[in-house]
C-alpha cells in the first residue's frame, strides 16, 4: 500500500522543521501488516500492564425515559474509583448484545459519562450546552440502549470521577491557570464550579502528558488500558451475550474506540465518528487543535489512524465523516476512506467496512446516528 502522497511534508505545524520532519518520517506506517499493529501500537502507547484485580460494585438503580440504569463503581489499581452508568431497555431482562459507548474530550474533563449518557439526576447546563453543539441534543447512549443493547459509559482517566484534583496540578499549568481566571475575573465572568476547572484542566493535558512519558507510558496508553478494562466488565456481566461488545465513540471517544479495538480481542463492532484522518493531512494546522490522547508520541511508528482502525479486519467498522468538521481537512478524510477501503479488500471484507458522510459541523448529530444504529442492526443482526 502506498503513502497518499510522496510529495514532501509540509504544513503550518512543521514551520522550521520540514527538514528534520522528512529525515525522521518513518516509513509508510500501511507497510506494516494488520497483525503487527496492534504490537507496535501497544508499545508505542505504553500501555501498563492490565492485570489487575477488578471487583465491580453496584449502587443506585433508575428507569428514565424507557431505559433501565444500574450505578457501577470499580477501581483501576490507581486513583479514585471508576464511576460507571450500565443501561439497558426498559424492563427487558434478556441477554443483550453489549456496547461500550466512549465520551469525547471536547475541552470538558469535568463531565465524562454525563456527556453522552442520562443518569439519575439532572443534566448540567454545560452539558446540555455540549450536546446541543456535538450530539444533536440527544443522550446518545440512551438511544442506543433502547435500540436493544446493554450499554456501559464510564468515565475515564481524566473525566469526571477520574479527573485530577486542581489540588494536584503542577505549579508551572497552575500559573497559567491563575492567569486566566484573573482575566475573566477582570472582565466581569461568573464561571461555575465546572467551566473554573476546565481552565486549570486546559494546561494540565500538556503536564500530565510529560509525567506519562517520563514513566513509559502515554495519555493514549492509560486511557486505553482502562477502556479495555471496561470491555471486559461489560463482556463478563449478567445479561450480556457473548462473542465480544461494540465499541464506539465521537472525536477523542472516537480515538479511544479505534485504539481499543486495535488492542481488544472481545470486540466485535466498531463505530468512530467525526474522528479520521491520514496524519499527512493534519500537519497543516490541524495537529495542535488535538488532545495528547489521540496524537501521542511514536504512535506515527504504529501506523496512521486508518490503519490503527482497520487493524482487526474484517471486523465490522462504521467511520462516520462531516464535510464540515474544522478539526480534519476533507482531503485528509477522503484520504483515511480510501486507505481503509483497501485494508478491507486487502482483508476480503470490503462489506464490513461503511463510511457515513454526512454536511456537518464536528459532530456526532442525530443523522449520523441514526446511520449508525441502522448499520449496527445489520451487523448483530449478521453475526
Amino acid at each position: 500500500m502506498k503513502r497518499d502522497s510522496d510529495a514532501p511534508l509540509s504544513g503550518r505545524d512543521l514551520r522550521g522543521i520540514e527538514g528534520l520532519a522528512e529525515l525522521v518520517r518513518p516509513d509508510p506506517f500501511s507497510s506494516l501488516a494488520a497483525d503487527r499493529i496492534p504490537g507496535a501500537l501497544s508499545d508505542v502507547l505504553g500501555v501498563p500492564d492490565l492485570t489487575v484485580p477488578v471487583a465491580v460494585t453496584e449502587g443506585e438503580t433508575w428507569t428514565r425515559d424507557g431505559v433501565d440504569g444500574v450505578h457501577l463503581r470499580w477501581n483501576v489499581g490507581f486513583g479514585p474509583d471508576t464511576d460507571a452508568w450500565l443501561l439497558r431497555p426498559a424492563g427487558d431482562a434478556s441477554t443483550l448484545p453489549g456496547a461500550l459507548a466512549m465520551h469525547c474530550h471536547s475541552d470538558v474533563k469535568f463531565y465524562g459519562k454525563e456527556k453522552i449518557a442520562d443518569g439519575p439526576g439532572e443534566v448540567a447546563p454545560a452539558v446540555r450546552v455540549l450536546r446541543s453543539e456535538a450530539y444533536g441534543d440527544r443522550a446518545w447512549t440512551n438511544e442506543l440502549a433502547r435500540s436493544g443493547m446493554a450499554v456501559l459509559v464510564h468515565d475515564v482517566f481524566g473525566w469526571g470521577s477520574r479527573r485530577a484534583s486542581v489540588d494536584t496540578m503542577p505549579q508551572r499549568s497552575e500559573r497559567y491557570a491563575r492567569l486566566r481566571l484573573a482575566e475573566a475575573a477582570a472582565r466581569g465572568d461568573e464561571l461555575g464550579e465546572s467551566a473554573a476547572y476546565e481552565i486549570h484542566a486546559a494546561p494540565h493535558e500538556d503536564a500530565m502528558a510529560k509525567t506519562l512519558g517520563l514513566l513509559g507510558t502515554s495519555w493514549g496508553g492509560v486511557v486505553v488500558r482502562e477502556d479495555l478494562l471496561a470491555i471486559d466488565v461489560l463482556a463478563g456481566r449478567p445479561g450480556v451475550a457473548a462473542g465480544g461488545v461494540t465499541v464506539l465513540g465521537m472525536s477523542g471517544g472516537g480515538a479511544r474506540a479505534a485504539l481499543a479495538s486495535a488492542l481488544s480481542d472481545n470486540v466485535r463492532a466498531v463505530g468512530i465518528m467525526s474522528m479520521m484522518s491520514t496524519f499527512d493531512a493534519m500537519v497543516d494546522g490541524y495537529v495542535h487543535e488535538h488532545t495528547w490522547m489521540m496524537l501521542n508520541p511514536h504512535i506515527g511508528r504504529a501506523g496512521e489512524w486508518p490503519d490503527i482502525a482497520a487493524a482487526r479486519a474484517p471486523r465490522p467498522l462504521f467511520v462516520g465523516y462531516a464535510t464540515a468538521d474544522d478539526l480534519f481537512s476533507v482531503a485528509g478524510m477522503r484520504a483515511a476512506d480510501t486507505r481503509l477501503r483497501e485494508r478491507y479488500r486487502d482483508a476480503g471484507a470490503e462489506g464490513s467496512y461503511r463510511a457515513c458522510w454526512v454536511d456537518a459541523p464536528h459532530s456526532f448529530g442525530t443523522e449520523m446516528q441514526d446511520a449508525f444504529l441502522a448499520w449496527h442492526r445489520d451487523v448483530i443482526a449478521a453475526l
